[in-house]
């Protein structure tokens, strides 16, 4: 599962890196997070097509992690979704939906998976997952809204929109460390991915093509980030040699 990662770009290099129209919350900016945590506020990239307009817009919004259907009775339930298997997104109830008309990117720097050590299944070591280049992840969201009925109209928070992220079994490579990851969606796709107007389950099933192997690294790091309380750079910092405490 995929249930932490980092995500420390400034709104204008994600606005500039995804080519967005429109800014969704112009008057927020999330903060440089490197522990990010479901329930929490995160950015997403999705295409809507706005009221009177004929084609789709893409824009950046602010969304909470933890993706609450649109007919649950109660947005707890999102803590509980924020992984979507690749294997079932498009049948599940609680995401179908979403995977037919409500796809997005989830910009990340990179995520955290923990290993077993050796000889103590009770401790593991946590790794952070990203790109060989630095280069920006764009993780296969769905996002979905969901409408607070004992709110009146006008209430701000009447409307929560939330996502989940869509995960993959784990390269070869990967793999030695959690047997699932992210599904990312590569450049060429992001278009076709976020389209509205593609709601085919098969054809958007046929844009997730897992990651080129060895385009993603692993590095170990402070068991610090175990904490969500925790944040900031160092977590991301690789271990000096000699003290990863997992099996290699």
């Amino acid at each position: 599962m995929c249930g932490r990662y980092a995500s420390a770009r400034k709104k204008h290099e994600l606005l500039e890196e995804f080519q967005v129209e429109l800014d969704g919350d112009p008057d927020k900016e999330l903060g440089p997070d490197y522990n990010v945590a479901p329930t929490k506020n995160v950015y997403a990239v999705l295409s809507r097509v706005p009221k009177e307009a004929e084609r789709a817009v893409r824009q950046l919004r602010i969304v909470k992690w933890g993706l609450v259907p649109a007919w649950a009775k109660d947005p707890s339930v999102g803590s509980r979704m924020i992984n979507a298997r690749i294997e079932t997104v498009a049948e599940k109830p609680s995401f179908r939906q979403a995977f037919a008309k409500r796809r997005c990117l989830l910009p990340a720097d990179g995520y955290f998976e923990w290993m077993p050590v050796e000889g103590d299944k009770k401790k593991k070591q946590p790794y952070f997952i990203h790109p060989e280049d630095d280069g920006v992840l764009a993780m296969a969201g769905l996002y979905e809204f969901w409408k607070d009925k004992s709110r009146d109209d006008d209430d701000p928070l009447k409307w929560l929109v939330t996502c989940t992220v869509i995960t993959t079994d784990a390269e070869d490579e990967l793999g030695r460390i959690h047997d699932r990851m992210p599904m990312m969606i590569e450049r060429e796709r992001w278009t076709e991915w976020l389209d509205p107007k593609l709601t085919d389950p098969e054809q958007a099933s046929g844009l997730l093509v897992p990651a080129d192997a060895g385009r993603l690294t692993a590095v170990a790091v402070s068991t610090d980030v175990n904490n969500v309380r925790n944040n900031g750079p160092d977590l991301i910092k690789p271990l000096p040699p000699g003290e990863e405490t997992a099996l290699r």
